[in-house]
């Protein structure tokens, strides 16, 4: 019984304490610029330092590990338009294909590179990354799960993501626009030229909501369409589950993870599901339980001793992508400000684009920043889990 004690203990700061941290975003505009992700990943990877965290807990971390990732797939889906987004100006549809054979590139080159070091899991990592900087730190998680791999594995690459990603977002914020105006086209407003903006008027208030906005949640005008919505994906994820026991044991993951991220598609396209207010910021917030989670499982350690393969494929696919994405908007002429949130949203996932927007000082690309995300979320399990073994061909 005394065993228990601190494993209800942790469970409970868990699941509350990304609650305050979120509340706090909502108070200090600096807070919310850092991000309540990163800030719980940080807190997490302290709770190893100072040793809070219980020697039992692996077991918990595990299911935590195990639950929140699926849960969050299709609530962050359940808002996406799909239709919409494929009426979004084509530079914005152009600049995100090239993210993606960007990011594509790089991890192919990566895995070259740092396959050795990494032995037997290097092609895993692989996928992993371009599930993350395709879609976010839930595609990571999602990817790592359909391609068995471990959980010591999930966890470095997790952190090595954080570690590769917070100057990149640094320098992107603060000099990145002035550095990129060097040889890319500046942004053209759209506006009385009688084209509809990225973004503008003809959007209504919804679409362009802050995604970090978690205002009147708990309203009852709310929760209760909202709680319908989380039973609807525990109703996908068991969904989900069952069919992948008729599968063999070794893709019983994967087809999990394809399955909600399909079913979350299909659910998006019915009106009233869409619809539904907080969804998103829902399964945001299951994210960030999950990023305190996983810091807490964070070796630092091992990270910049024997996984320090990890570290460096993952740093050369950040950077590495970002690099080859800049050259291809400087041949096809993609303004800097599109290419820009493009990146954002791909690497570092929608919650960030609106940051990204407003150190840009452009509000016109912010849905399309959002939605150009959100399809990452969708499109980033499958690339991940169906282009990794490919990885494994090459000689």
């Amino acid at each position: 019984m005394e065993n228990a004690i601190p494993l209800v203990l942790i469970s409970i700061f868990y699941v509350l304490f990304p609650a305050f941290i979120i509340y706090l975003t909502q108070k200090y505009s600096i807070i919310d610029k850092i991000g309540a992700a990163l800030i719980c990943y940080g807190v997490g990877i302290l709770m190893t330092l100072i040793w809070a965290v219980p020697e039992n807990a692996g077991g918990l971390q595990e299911i935590f590990l195990m639950l929140t990732v699926p849960l969050a797939i299709p609530l962050m889906l359940f808002s996406m338009d799909f239709i919409r987004w494929l009426r979004l100006a084509p530079r914005t549809i152009i600049s995100l294909i090239f993210i993606i054979i960007s990011v594509l590139t790089a991890t192919t080159v990566g895995f070259l590179i740092f396959r050795d070091s990494i032995p037997g899991e290097a092609w895993k990592v692989g996928g992993m990354l371009i599930g993350v900087y395709t879609g976010g730190t839930p595609n990571l998680t999602a990817i790592g799960l359909g391609l068995n791999a471990s959980k010591e594995i999930i966890v470095l690459t997790n952190t090595a993501d954080m570690l590769a990603c917070i100057p990149w977002i640094f320098f992107i914020l603060l000099v990145g626009q002035k550095f990129m105006n060097l040889f890319l086209p500046k942004f053209e407003s759209a506006k009385g030229k009688g084209e509809t903006a990225e973004g503008d008027d003809s959007l209504n208030a919804s679409d362009k909501m802050d995604f970090n906005d978690y205002t009147d949640i708990f309203k009852g005008r709310i929760v209760g369409p909202l709680s319908l919505a989380f039973l609807l994906a525990l109703v996908i994820f068991a969904t989900a589950g069952g069919l992948s026991m008729v599968v063999p044991g070794d893709y019983q993951m994967a087809v999990v993870m394809l399955t909600i991220t399909t079913l979350g598609i299909v659910s998006s396209f019915i009106v009233r599901i869409r619809n539904i207010k907080k969804t998103f910021q829902l399964g945001q917030y299951i994210v960030v339980v999950f990023c305190l989670v996983v810091g807490s499982m964070a070796d630092i350690e091992k990270l910049f001793t024997i996984a320090l393969g990890v570290v460096g494929y993952t740093v050369l696919v950040v950077y590495g992508s970002w690099i080859i994405h800049m050259l291809l908007s400087a041949i096809f002429r993609i303004d800097t400000d599109t290419t820009i949130i493009t990146s954002m949203a791909a690497i570092c996932s929608p919650p960030f684009v609106p940051v990204a927007a407003s150190a840009l000082k452009n509000k016109e690309i912010v849905v399309s920043g959002l939605t150009t995300g959100i399809i990452g979320y969708a499109i980033g399990n499958y690339l991940g889990i169906l282009l990794a073994p490919l990885l494994l061909k090459i000689p």
